[in-house]
């Protein structure tokens, strides 16, 4: 675990030194696997309508539902290396 928490880490580092901005959607998908690895299962209220960035963001999050800590991490890992 704590070899996949540090390339976790590195991946997160990485992230912000990418070749080229990834579409929306890779994004979004970012940004889900993220919070699911270093939160868990999306909680709280579902924005609204007046809020479609943070609605689209809690609904990417929402739809990895018990997806456990550690895959989310190999999938951010993983997904970040295929962006370099």
């Amino acid at each position: 675990m704590a070899d996949l928490q540090t390339a976790f880490e590195q991946a997160v580092a990485a992230s912000t030194q990418l070749p080229e901005r990834p579409a929306p959607f890779t994004l979004l998908r970012l940004y889900a696997l993220y919070k699911q690895a270093s939160v868990g299962d999306a909680s709280g209220d579902r924005p609204g309508l007046t809020d479609p960035v943070g609605r689209a963001k809690w609904d990417a999050w929402n739809a990895l539902q018990g997806h456990g800590r550690e895959a989310a991490m190999q999938d951010y890992i993983d997904l970040i290396g295929s962006l370099q």
